[in-house]
């Protein structure tokens, strides 16, 4: 029998296939069915500052008066970031996989004692989802890198338990940015919300939510040429991950650990049994039994031909096509 079991963050899981920050994990039920299906561990829905600001804006409408607007936004905060410790505790109380919590923020000051609460409330790690929009046409971008190294180096000061930070891709030199960041580990990549336009009423929309199974193709590079170049550091893969042999195919190009989301809400979370079933039996079939054996035995260092994850000219590669 294949063994899956592997390490994330410091933290065991009896395989590396880690249902990512969604409202499949929003509440004690869905949780508990998570674990049941056989995910190796699960990251919280995530809490949203800019969610915590909208609802208090609302609450606040009509009233012109600032101690009003205080008043209401702590109301909120408080009330929001209780209920969030509360199922932290209570998840660590009925399951017994690692509980990872997950923070979206736009600023970093006030969310630094958030974070030791998150600790304190018993989580096993936390997801740091943090995204700078560089639109300062005079501002450098080295400005921007600082924001995520500051935020990092606080709460490598107050935090005892691991996190990792959920990153974007749109870096001008990914590899180096991750060397200076030098957190416990990284997430490759977050799905943001991407803007669409309503052509008929002239109307923002919202794009596509869910991957797809071609939307492996970035993090499949990146998380190849990462786990070869930066040491030290976790790497979970993310986005487009439906199968298991999307899982393969991450942990072959180096990847710690994997993050599935979008195929749940499609399958079902009964999807999570065939998904870890595929990975077995394909362990099974090439003679592993576990999954240190092959990871990374496709990764940017190990192949023979390490350019195929530099290559990017599709007219080169692609110019007899008809």
């Amino acid at each position: 029998m294949s063994q899956l079991e592997t390490t994330y963050l410091g933290l065991k899981l009896k395989n590396p296939v880690i249902v990512g920050s969604s409202g499949l994990a929003s509440s004690i039920e869905k949780i508990k069915q998570i674990e049941k299906k056989g995910a190796g561990a699960i990251v919280l829905k995530s809490i949203f500052e800019e969610q915590i600001k909208f609802e208090a804006g609302n609450l606040a409408k009509g009233s012109d008066s600032p101690e009003a607007w205080d008043y209401v936004n702590q109301y909120v905060k408080h009330s929001t970031v209780q209920e969030y410790l509360d199922l932290i505790k209570k998840a660590k109380e009925e399951v017994k996989i690692p509980i990872i919590a997950s923070i979206n923020c736009v600023s970093a000051k006030e969310w630094i004692g958030f974070a030791k609460s998150i600790e304190e409330a018993g989580a096993d790690a936390i997801e740091i989802n943090v995204f700078v929009l560089p639109n300062d046409k005079s501002a450098p971008g080295e400005k921007y890198e600082h924001l995520y190294y500051d935020l990092a180096e606080k709460l490598q000061e107050i935090l005892t338990i691991p996190f990792a930070f959920k990153l974007g891709s749109h870096f001008s030199n990914l590899v180096g940015f991750l060397q200076k960041l030098r957190v416990p580990g990284v997430v490759l990549f977050n799905r943001f919300y991407a803007p669409d336009i309503d052509i008929d009423n002239l109307k923002f929309t919202s794009s596509e939510v869910f991957s797809s199974p071609a939307d492996i193709r970035n993090s499949l590079r990146w998380v190849g040429i990462t786990s070869s170049k930066i040491t030290g550091m976790d790497i979970a893969a993310s986005t487009g991950i439906h199968d298991g042999k999307a899982v393969i195919k991450q942990i072959l190009a180096g990847a710690t650990v994997v993050q599935v989301c979008s195929t749940l809400y499609k399958n079902g979370i009964d999807h999570l049994e065939n998904i870890i079933k595929e990975v077995e039996e394909w362990m099974t079939k090439h003679g592993y039994d576990h999954i240190e054996e092959f990871r990374g035995k496709m990764s940017y260092s190990k192949i023979e031909d390490p350019l195929v994850y530099e290559r990017s000219q599709f007219m080169k590669y692609f110019s007899n096509v008809d």
